[in-house]
């Protein structure tokens, strides 16, 4: 888990959407634009969460993406696992056998061992691994439905019904206003 780039809180806020959308299918552009970031930049996010088991993609005119499973059963870790792979927070060098009075063999008394900044990295990263894996999306859109009004559902569920409607056969979509 190295560097938790932008790509995790696109993904995480996208599959929040879709915690409340129940089994409506929403597109990644659907759900980019809802947010009013990229499309492109959300599109390359959803086949690493599918491909990860946290979302099933249905495709054709009526495409888009559902929870693959109940929020409840989604944590954290397994998000950001899906999108930034399984890498560590911290890359040890060995600077520890490179110092210059050691010459061309550093001594067993250097190098034996983890290095004690390797492990204290280790530790926070195992600290900051287990506190993503207690952490469901359930959770936290229940707490935000707690916060929003109940309008805001309302606008949020007439918005994604217009957008998925729009793709139904026959159907022409509303030209923009």
């Amino acid at each position: 888990m190295a560097h938790l780039t932008v790509s995790v809180e696109y993904g995480i806020h996208c599959l929040l959407w879709l915690v409340g959308s129940g089994d409506t299918a929403l597109s990644s552009r659907d759900l980019a634009e809802l947010q009013g970031i990229s499309p492109s930049f959300v599109a390359k996010i959803f086949p690493k969460l599918e491909k990860a088991g946290i979302v099933a993609a249905s495709e054709g005119v009526r495409g888009g993406y559902r929870l693959a499973r109940p929020p409840e059963e989604i944590n954290f870790l397994q998000i950001v696992d899906a999108i930034e792979g399984d890498k560590p927070l911290f890359d040890c060098q060995e600077i520890r056998s490179r110092c210059a009075v050691f010459g061309e063999a550093p001594p067993d008394w250097a190098t034996s061992g983890v290095c004690g900044i390797h492990k204290i990295m280790l530790q926070a990263e195992k600290a900051m691994r287990d506190e993503l894996a207690t952490h469901t999306l359930a959770e936290v859109a229940a707490s935000f439905s707690r916060k929003a009004p109940g309008e805001f559902f309302i606008e949020v569920h007439d918005w994604t019904s217009e957008r998925t409607g729009s793709r139904k056969p026959g159907r022409k979509p509303k030209p923009p206003a």
